[in-house]
This record gives C-alpha cells, structure tokens and sequence, in this order.
C-alpha cells in the first residue's frame, strides 16, 4: 500500500467521523430546541388554566367510569356499590405535605413535598397521575384478599366519610350489601413527614378465618426526575429495606434495574430517590417481599426517573385490623433520624470508619455553620478551613519528611552512581536505610500522614453527592452546589466525561496539577520513581476531571479548596519552618554520631549478607 493509499484512507475517516459528529450534533440541538418549546408551553399555562386542566381531566375520568358491576365476593358477601358511582378526590395537608387521595381504591393519588421545589422551580411531586390523571398509572396501593377468588381494593370506588374527615384525616369505605366494609383512613401527623394509614375489616370475621395468611398489599410508585443531572440523580437513587432483626438495611438496584425475593420477615422498605423517599414501615412486620425496580431513560419524554414495586405479604391483627406508615420527605439526616427507625441509614455517607466522621464530625459541623450561615460556599470554605487546621499537624510533619529527602537528593544521586547495576540494589538499598537513618528520616514519614488523611478525603467524596443541604443553592457560576456546574454545553456527548465543562471541576485538576508540579521537585530523581511522578503530575489531575466532571460541583469546589490551602501551606513551611541548609549541616555531622541501627535496617543487612553469599555460591558452581 503506497503512500497516496494511506493518506485517502486517513481523509475518508476524517470526513465520516466529521459527518456522525456533525449528524450528532444537529440532532441534540434539535432536541434541546424541542425540549425548550415544551418548557416555555408549560410555563405559558398560568396557574388557572393548570387547576381548570386538572378539574377537566376529574370530570372526564369521572364519565369514562364504567357502570360498577355487582361482584359476588368470597362467602357470598357482594359489593354495595351504586351503579356509575364516581371517582371523588379529596385533601388533606399541613406545613409539609399535601396529600391527595383517590375514592377508587381508597388509596393517594399525589404526594406533594411544600417546603421543596423540582429543579426548575414547578412543585416537588413524589408521584402524581398522569397527564390523562388516571389513578395508579404512577401509584398503585391495594390490598389483596386470594381465598380462591380475588378480592382487590384497587377495583372498588370507596364512600369517602365527610363527617368523619378534616383536613388532616381521611376516612373512606367499602360497603357490602350484609352490612360489613372495609375501612381505610389515613391521618397526617403537625408539622411531619409521616402518614399513619389503618385499613380495618369490620364485619367481616369470616373472611378473616378463611384468610389469616393470605393477605397481599402491593405498591407500585413511578417517580419523576427532580434534579438536574439525570447521571447524578440515576447514581444515587435506589431501593432500601431493613431485615427485621438487624440494626443495618439492604440495598438493591442502586441505578440500575433489578428485582429480588425475600421469604423473611421485613420491617420497612423504601423507594428512594437521590434526596427524596416514599417509606412504607409496618406496625407488625411484612411476612414476605417481593422488590423490583428498573430506570427510564433519560430521554423518557415523561421526565420519567424510576419505577418501583413491592408486593408484601401481611398479617391482619386479631381485631381485624392492619397499620402501616409511610414517610414522604427529604433525605435529611436529622429529620430521619428522629424517628428513630433507621431511615437515616439509607443516605450514603461510607462504611464503619468514613461514615463514623461524617456522621459525628462533618455533619454536625456543616449544620453549625448553616445554621446562621446561609451562603453554602462560605460554609464549604470554612469547613475546608477547619478540617485543615485539624489535619495540620500531619501536613507539617509529612512535608518536613519530604524536604529532608530534597536535602538528601545530592547524596542519593551519589549512591544511584555508585550502584547503577540490577545486581547492586541490594547494596543501594541498605547504603540508603544507612543514609535516611543518619539524617533521622522514616521512609514512611511522608507517606503514613497522607494516608490518616485519606478517610477524610473519602468521607468528604461521599457527602457532598447526598448532601440535601446543599440542593439548589447557587455559589458563583454553580446554580446547584449538588449537581454540576456548565460553563459550556457541547451539545454531544463525550464518553466517561460528558456533554458539557464543569469550571469547578476543571479548576480543581488544574489546581491538583500545579500542587503536583510543586511537590515533585522534592522526589528522588532515580528512574524508579519516574512513574510515580507521571502518575502524580498528569494522571491524577486528568482521571479527577473526568471523575468530577458530572458529579457535585460542591465537592469539585471544596477539592479546589483543599487543594489552594495545601499549596498555601506548603509555602508557609518552607519558608518559615524548614531550612534545607540547616538539614544539610546536620546531614554532614551525622557520620560522626553512633545511632543505634532499626530492625528494619538489621533485617535489612542480614537480606543483603544472604544474598551475598548466594551470589558466591552460584559464582562456584558456574566456575566448576
């Protein structure tokens, strides 16, 4: 193949992948520009048009309700429901929630969240109907009676109780022609996230004989997107429970679809969202569980974020009755924590070391400050400030190690000379433990300190991303210090780093580079650690800014942060705390001092004369 052939080849790949990038990017434009239209649609319907929307929608739904026909039940018990009887709506509220429930199936229909809004700024719905407003298209409860015929609550339109409601209870039933129904009512407690719900069967004794462990209550939940990076909010949502038993809970399905069995007894579980949930806990705990969950896409034209079902096997008491709770709200840690049931467990802030100091050391910290601080960015620098000034002692002792092994340099450089052969690295080795012992250097002195460092850095990697503190407050350029910051959208995507250039991100590897550039002047020049220095001066910088690209711009911002301090500290010390002449001077009156030899050192030596003696051995043998 002639070099005219080549070069051909080479433009006809040029201009294909110029054309699919060109193709690509006319199509995202197109959808961005789509998108925009419906947006500016939906913010163009005032508030009045909305409400009358949603009454059109009730009262069609109301008509498309088909005749209710009489249903022959287990025993011979039948449904006293009048014919074409409607689907009413009711509410109930307090300073949290608004709740709306369903006359069909007894059941809610949408959970408002007041105190938050969507990205976005439209109201924070965990679910909601559909756009047709269909009841359980995105929410189903309902019980299951199986004693060869199925009795649903889903199929039946309830009797809502007025004298019996307000608005923060709920009461609605199903009658049956001998005088017996099924009660549901929920209350909504002050000032609370917490929904009682106790479904009663009265009357109806004989079912309950005929069924004692055959009672199902099933909860399918679609729950919209709420955020604004669809990749964050996929990464943190999920689905928990807690074995009964245990002090710890389970996790599946963390961003990706799966579904499980579960034959043992359960206490609660939840459909969570990166900073919401819909909990359901049983006064008596769930027999049996069946999980699933599986996630839109993130172009679902519904806004769509996952899909969850739990199916539950129940015990009804011996008074014919059966209660639950749900928790609708954030995941806050101090507002699940007082319930005193675990929920908090499920926001993701690390294992056994990293989650004991986020929970006892970062968040109380971050609380205080935002108690009276309402600028979020300042809380992140002075939590940045205040972890530094923990951790400077440990800085201060890991760079004085470093800048006694720069004061070292000349002498390693004269032991790389002198034992530049593979076979002498023994020898090189232990001349070195002679030197790093003379100049009262640990080899681990700069290295141990880091790593005390290390779980800090981890817990704060974990707490930024879950954070709710930290949702839709705007620092700077960043509009939401938990999502990623876009000074630029490319309008296609580029893979493992995205469709757009996080300035937080992008300022903290440049950062993370210079603080590099800074420190490697220090390391040793033997080849052995050139790897080490690429590694420290360009990959890290470079894997950190495709790390942090998507993820929370707050926790690129406290990396920067970080980072700005250390390099601060860095020349504070060397320039008021260490004289590399002065270690140098000690160096060279080092010889005349005897210090005892370290184990390390001795095993060391005895490492050496070993292997010495197997080279003589080996020399013999070759020469016979």
């Amino acid at each position: 193949m002639n070099k005219n052939t080549i070069i051909g080849f080479i433009l006809i790949g040029v201009i294909m992948f110029g054309f699919s990038w060109y193709q690509s990017k006319q199509y995202k434009e197109q959808q961005i520009e789509q998108q925009k239209a419906r947006i500016e649609q939906m913010m163009e319907q005032s508030a009045a048009d909305y409400a009358e929307t949603v009454a059109d929608e009730k009262k069609e739904q109301k008509e498309q309700v088909p005749a209710h026909v009489v249903k022959t039940l287990p025993f011979g018990l039948e449904a006293a429901v009048p014919a074409r009887k409607g689907v009413t709506f009711h509410t109930i509220s307090n300073g949290r929630l608004e709740l709306e429930f369903s006359t069909l199936g007894a059941q809610p229909s949408t959970v408002t969240v007041k105190d938050h809004k969507n990205y976005g700024g439209a109201p924070l719905r965990i679910f909601h109907p559909d756009s047709t407003g269909r009841v359980g298209s995105r929410m189903n409860y309902s019980l299951l009676i199986r004693t060869g015929q199925y009795l649903n609550t889903a199929d039946y339109v309830f009797d809502y109780i007025a004298e019996e409601s307000d608005s923060s209870k709920i009461v609605m039933r199903l009658p049956f022609e001998d005088g017996s129904y099924i009660q549901q009512v929920y209350s909504l407690e002050e000032d609370s996230y917490m929904v009682d719900n106790e479904m009663t069967f009265v009357g109806m004794d004989e079912i309950l004989t005929h069924t004692a462990s055959s009672f199902k209550l099933d909860w399918d939940v679609v729950i919209p997107r709420m955020e604004k990076g669809y990749k964050n909010e996929l990464r943190y949502s999920k689905l928990c429970y807690q074995p009964s038993g245990e002090d710890g809970i389970e996790e599946m399905a963390q961003g990706r679809d799966e579904e499980e069995q579960i034959t043992t007894k359960t206490k609660w579980f939840a459909f969570q969202q990166q900073f919401f949930s819909a909990i359901m806990t049983a006064d008596d705990d769930f027999n049996s569980a069946a999980f699933k969950a599986s996630f839109y896409d993130e172009n679902d034209p519904s806004h769509n974020l996952m899909k969850c079902s739990a199916s539950m096997g129940i015990n009804m008491a011996q008074d014919g009755s059966y209660k639950n709770q749900f928790y609708f709200g954030p995941n806050d840690f101090k507002t699940m924590k007082q319930y005193g049931r675990n929920y908090e467990k499920m926001i993701p802030i690390g294992g056994w070391l990293v989650g004991w100091i986020s929970r006892w050391v970062i968040i109380p910290v971050f609380d205080f400050l935002g108690g009276f601080i309402h600028n979020y960015g300042i809380v992140i620098l002075l939590l940045t400030l205040l972890i530094k000034l923990v951790v400077s002692p440990l800085t201060i002792k890991s760079y004085m190690s470093s800048a006694k092994m720069s004061a070292l340099k000349p002498e390693i450089e004269k032991l790389n000379e002198k034992y530049p052969k593979q076979e002498d690295a023994m020898k090189k080795q232990t001349a070195m433990m002679d030197l790093y012992r003379r100049a009262g250097i640990s080899p681990m002195g700069g290295c141990l300190p880091m790593l005390l460092q290390f779980p800090i850095l981890w817990a704060m990697f974990r707490f930024f991303p879950a954070s709710i503190e930290l949702r839709q407050q705007g620092f700077l350029w960043a509009d939401d210090l938990s999502a990623y910051d876009s000074i630029l959208d490319f309008g296609f995507n580029i893979p493992l780093y995205g469709d757009h250039v996080s300035l937080f991100a992008l300022l903290m590897a440049l950062s993370m580079f210079l603080y590099s550039k800074m420190t490697s002047s220090q390391m040793s020049d033997d080849p052995s650690m050139a790897g080490m220095k690429f590694m420290s001066v360009w990959m890290m910088p470079i894997m950190m800014l495709f790390i942090c690209n998507n993820l929370s711009s707050g926790l690129s911002y406290y990396y920067l942060l970080s980072n700005l301090i250390t390099m601060l500290q860095t020349w504070v010390i060397r320039r008021f705390f260490v004289n590399e002449k002065k270690i140098q001077a000690q160096l060279a009156a080092a010889p005349a001092k005897k210090k005892a030899k370290s184990k390390w050192q001795l095993r060391l030596e005895e490492a050496q004369r070993m292997q010495e003696q197997m080279m003589k051995e080996k020399n013999k043998k070759n020469h016979r």
